[in-house]
């Protein structure tokens, strides 16, 4: 891997690359990472695995470990067939060196709770995962949920982000790292609650129709971005963005 902005280099950490900033006020710092083809696709039939790389993965792994807590949509977790988080030993050592858990726990949103309860990304959690849902979920899912995950309520019929990350703070992660998908990304940005994308720009074409790094109404002003760090490795690009 090598810097190409803001200073050329040759090798770089990515620990450092990446670092979270500090200081972020009352509210965790939000990152969101994503990858996508030059044509704005972010998946191929449904799963973003086939547009990555060992470049990206490794990018991938960095960022969860820097992460207090991961957020991600039920769809996406359904789709790219989430299990527990996984970290190589420097990675987990460099965690409890900083004063983190070995791996930080997974926080699924779902309005309507509808999750494999006996599944590996619960049953095989190394740090007990979180569901963050509403009141008008299915109280029976609630019960289960509850017997392998802490349950969060955060809205009445549809997760609010604001109270999701007031929760998350309130439990005392201090950083997120949003892996989407597109529609949860677009709550969060519209919410104006987005601090940094971090986006790994694949050298493929797909074409299609498919969704791109948000979904929904178009953003009106265009949310600005400016860019931190810009990496390469393997024709792959790793851009760092700070919102504005």
């Amino acid at each position: 891997m090598k810097a190409l902005l803001p200073q050329p280099a040759e090798v770089v950490d990515l620990v450092e690359a990446y670092a979270v900033p500090s200081g972020t006020g009352n509210r965790p710092f939000v990152r969101c990472n994503m990858i996508s083809t030059l044509d704005g696709a972010i998946s191929i039939n449904g799963r973003s695995g086939l547009l990555g790389g060992p470049a990206d993965r490794g990018v991938f792994q960095v960022l969860r470990s820097l992460a207090d807590v991961i957020l991600v949509g039920a769809g996406t977790a359904r789709s790219e067939d989430y299990g527990p988080v996984t970290l190589e030993d420097q990675l987990r050592a460099q965690r409890v060196a900083r004063g983190q858990s070995d791996v930080p726990p997974i926080a699924v949103v779902t309005g309507s709770g509808n999750l494999d309860w006996s599944s590996p990304f619960f049953m095989e959690a190394e740090a007990r995962p979180v569901v963050v849902t509403t009141l008008a979920s299915d109280a029976g899912a609630r019960r289960r949920a509850e017997a392998v995950a802490d349950v969060l309520i955060a809205g009445e019929d549809r997760v609010d982000p604001a109270e999701a990350l007031h929760q998350l703070w309130q439990a005392g992660h201090r950083s997120v790292l949003l892996e989407g998908g597109p529609g949860l990304n677009a709550d969060v940005v519209h919410a104006g609650l987005l601090d940094e994308l971090c986006l790994t720009l694949s050298p493929r074409l797909v074409a299609g129709d498919g969704t791109r790094v948000l979904a929904g109404p178009e953003l009106m002003p265009p949310l600005q971005l400016r860019l931190v760090r810009l990496l390469e490795q393997d024709d792959f690009l790793f851009a760092r963005l700070a919102v504005t």
